[in-house]
């Protein structure tokens, strides 16, 4: 069954008319004959989109019940059932309620496409996972509902809904997005044009980072070689010496210049035997350039001008940097070098800069290692002297008497040029025309093919064996050269790959990338099996190429160990190059080992944790729970004891004992127990709309009577909360502050309304806490200064923070002025629809 297809519009805030484009979108595709249906659409209460729904078959949703209310939810197995062509889906992030097949829509959303069934969807650029921390930044609120950034990538079709942010808050102060009540909190706080503003850029720069890879796609798939400039993207080219800073800082100021410019630098470690880079210059240079937001890469490359625009032309890009060329003038003569030829073979798409610096003309640094493997110039000019230069020096010769000493020397003379040149077939041709040439005309008899003397026999062989010999020692040196060349090169690149390893620098996924650019490769994969009958899997891939399953389907595969390969597609390598692949290989077999070690150090952490938490409960259960039951026990057995006639006033005052200590063990219980659901995660907060003094005058019945008094003002909005978890949070709060008031000091419990949120502080004229110690009273079983034993297992405000979180709240504590400790209960206040979450994160219910 083919899959269905996801097409998803991509918003920056609510109220840019997702929903709206949606619902467009759908009256089309109804016009135009597609069994389209609405599947969960939420219109918020907004006229203008509630109107749209009108015309459109809708699912009825199924409703589900859970701690006491009714909450609907998409009926997944109806929409199968119904097997439309389209469904519409909205609010892409959305949390279902416990009790739903999916914990999260998107999840219901895949099946439906499994199904093959075409889906519509919303979501909002703050929703995606990678940007919570972004998106916190700029609003102040984190996002509880996230959808995987994979999902969205994986869509066919992300269509962005943009607003600007003078239009949104227009239609905020129309009405059109939220009831009237809460316009003004909105408007001064998520809806400020700052916030706006980041948040549409965030949304811009995710749909061009999208189009982008589909460009890269399409090319590669399309073969496309001509760079298409939808982007400024800047190569600098580093030869590892000292100038390279300069260029890269040139290069970052071109990127700035337009939007979404892009810096990568490159070194091409020649293999021609020219000068070698400094290592640590490339360091100190990869870091400037990844400081500057730009890219390092490193390539392997015979023909460094064909290299570095092959490397442009793949990357699409649209500039390259170059440095004016360190080589003194006399080097002229044996080529006009790496950016004079750039510059003349980059063609119309490829603007090349060439930048001045303060090593301009100073040399290489280096000597120049000669004799490399000889290139097509050289071997041309090695014929043309091997073939063409005997009959010209005969030529000339015939003109002067020099005798026949002289001209066997200049014949190899000329046979020697010939084999610095172009090696041994330009040498035997020269010392095979030239021995003619000396036969017939300079050895008696003249002109005749034939050689009288013996004597002149042993000399035209000497002078052939000497040009052969010349020229296999001319070969065998430029062998040996690009030999030492190519390991060179090949060391730098092992070298720099395994610095950055051993940094834990790389990850895979990096590592992969690496090989498949160093190599020119469509695409690179590790897979790896259990054992020799299980299937293969894959642990990592890179690349635009087909995906292989096994290392047979691969152009190029390099085994590591019996049970694991690294898997090319793209070209077949030579032997020589395997080498390095190997080498590539182990390295990618280190990585995944630390990537998993790390896991299992991770997995490790966190039985450390649980351990240390079992540690304190154990010492919790056995002092601070047997302190009450011990008080009970003395206090019934002498109710129960007949050798004492108790009065009437003994007996209440040792009731009121075991009253008390039962109190201590219910609440130190229920501390416990919340604690222990904290860190398995299985708080599930209700979330619904309620005002604060239903809920917050509950939690004061557990404190002395005038120890408290409450100053929550009845014009506050109200709060989407879970009323049970806010009533033990606020219980553990103001129980706390109690604890540590002076006498005849109340605390004092006020709410107030700032923006969209609602703050309620818990004030005490206590000792207070000093600053570094404001976080650490919030960890379990912490106790701050000399509270004794007996005033908990310090847990109150470690579940009072656990609590908040999970509302989607956040509770900090602040100095009281004057002295004294305030508590900040922060809570989201109600306007939008709540957020239904599973369960709280438990990393951040520790906390």
């Amino acid at each position: 069954m083919a899959r269905g297809k996801l097409r998803i519009h991509l918003g920056a805030a609510p109220g840019v008319g997702k929903t709206y484009a949606m619902l467009a979108e759908a009256h089309r595709r109804v016009e135009r004959g597609t069994d389209c249906v609405v599947a969960f659409v939420e219109h918020h209460g907004r006229p203008r989109t509630e109107v749209l729904l009108h015309g459109l078959e809708q699912v009825p949703r199924r409703e589900l019940e859970y701690r006491g209310g009714v909450f609907p939810e998409m009926d997944l197995d109806a929409v199968l059932a119904r097997r439309p062509q389209v469904a519409l889906v909205d609010e892409l992030a959305h949390t279902n309620v416990p009790g739903s097949r999916n914990a999260k829509r998107w999840q219901d959303v895949e099946e439906l496409l499994t199904a093959g069934i075409d889906v519509v969807s919303t979501v909002n650029i703050q929703h995606l996972e990678s940007l919570g921390d972004v998106v916190e930044s700029i609003t102040g609120v984190r996002q509880q509902e996230t959808v995987p950034d994979e999902v969205v990538r994986r869509a066919d079709q992300v269509e962005l809904v943009d607003m600007t942010p003078e239009a949104l808050r227009r239609r905020m102060a129309h009405g059109n997005i939220y009831r009237p009540d809460k316009i003004d909190a909105a408007l001064s706080n998520h809806f400020r044009p700052g916030n706006l503003t980041a948040l549409r850029e965030l949304a811009l720069l995710w749909v061009a980072d999208r189009a982008d890879a589909y460009l890269t796609q399409y090319r590669s798939e399309h073969r496309v070689s001509k760079i298409w400039g939808s982007r400024e993207r800047i190569v600098v080219g580093l030869t590892g010496g000292p100038e390279g800073r300069t260029l890269i800082r040139r290069g970052a100021r071109l990127a700035e210049k337009g939007a979404g410019g892009e810096v990568l630098a490159v070194y091409i470690a020649r293999s021609d035997g020219l000068t070698s880079a400094s290592p640590k210059e490339l360091v100190l240079q990869r870091t400037l350039v990844e400081d500057l937001g730009g890219t390092f890469h490193h390539v392997v490359g015979d023909d460094i001008p064909a290299a570095l625009l092959a490397f442009a032309r793949g990357v699409n890009a649209t500039q390259i940097v170059l440095g004016s060329s360190r080589r003194k003038t006399w080097q002229y003569v044996f080529g006009p070098g790496v950016g004079a030829t750039v510059a003349r073979e980059s063609g119309p798409d490829l603007d090349v800069h060439i930048v001045t610096h303060d090593e301009v003309a100073r040399g290489r640094g280096l000597p120049v290692a000669r004799g490399a493997r000889l290139g097509r110039s050289r071997r041309v000019w090695g014929w043309i002297t091997g073939v063409a230069g005997p009959p010209l020096l005969a030529a000339l010769l015939n003109a002067v008497d020099l005798g026949l000493a002289n001209d066997m020397l200049l014949f190899l003379a000329l046979t020697v040029a010939a084999a610095l040149l172009g090696g041994l077939l330009p040498a035997l041709a020269s010392a095979a025309v030239g021995s003619l040439l000396l036969n017939y005309f300079y050895t008696p008899p003249l002109h005749r093919w034939t050689i009288a003397d013996p004597k002149n026999i042993v000399a035209i062989v000497i002078f052939v064996a000497v040009g052969v010999a010349v020229a296999s020692v001319v070969d065998l040196a430029a062998r040996r050269t690009h030999q030492a060349a190519r390991l060179r090169a090949e060391s730098e690149i092992l070298s720099f790959l395994a610095g950055n390893v051993l940094r834990g620098e790389t990850g895979l996924e990096d590592l992969l990338e690496r090989v498949r650019e160093t190599f020119g490769m469509e695409s690179a994969a590790l897979l790896e099996r259990a054992s020799d009958v299980e299937p293969w899997t894959c642990a990592g891939r890179v690349g635009r190429g087909h995906p292989v399953d096994r290392p047979d389907q691969a152009d190029v595969d390099m085994p590591v160990g019996d049970h694991m390969a690294l898997a090319l597609t793209g070209r077949v390598l030579p032997a020589e190059d395997r080498r390095v692949l190997a080498a590539f290989a182990a390295q990618a077999a280190v990585v995944l080992d630390r990537r998993r070690l790390r896991e299992e150090a991770d997995r490790a952490r966190t039985l450390a944790e649980g351990n240390r938490i079992r540690t304190a409960l154990l010492a919790a259960v056995s002092h601070d729970l047997r302190t009450p039951l011990a008080g009970i026990k003395a206090a019934v057995t002498s109710l129960r004891s007949e050798d004492v006639e108790w009065s009437e006033e003994d007996r209440a005052e040792l009731l009121a004992g075991i009253e008390e200590g039962a109190d201590r063990l219910d609440h130190l219980v229920g501390n416990l127990l919340d604690m222990s659901r904290l860190q398995t995660g299985t708080v599930t907060p209700l979330i619904r709309e309620i005002d604060l003094d239903e809920v917050v005058p509950m939690a004061l019945g557990g404190v002395p009577e005038g120890s408290a008094c409450l100053d929550v003002p009845e014009t506050l909005p109200m709060v989407a909360v879970d009323p049970g978890l806010l009533e033990r949070a606020m219980a553990n709060l103001v129980e706390n502050a109690v604890k540590y008031s002076p006498p005849g000091a109340p605390v004092l419990v006020a709410g107030s309304a700032l923006a969209d949120r609602v703050e309620v502080r818990v004030v005490d004229r206590g000792p207070g806490v000093p600053d570094e110690a404001k976080e650490r009273i919030f960890e379990p079983f912490q106790r701050h200064g000399d509270a004794p034993r007996g005033a908990g297992v310090g847990l109150g405000l470690a579940v009072a923070r656990g609590f908040a979180e999970a509302m989607g709240g956040t509770l900090e504590a602040e100095d009281t002025p004057g002295g004294g400790l305030t508590m900040v209960l922060t809570l989201r206040a109600a306007g939008t629809r709540p957020e239904h979450r599973p369960a709280a994160e438990p990393e951040r219910q520790a906390s």
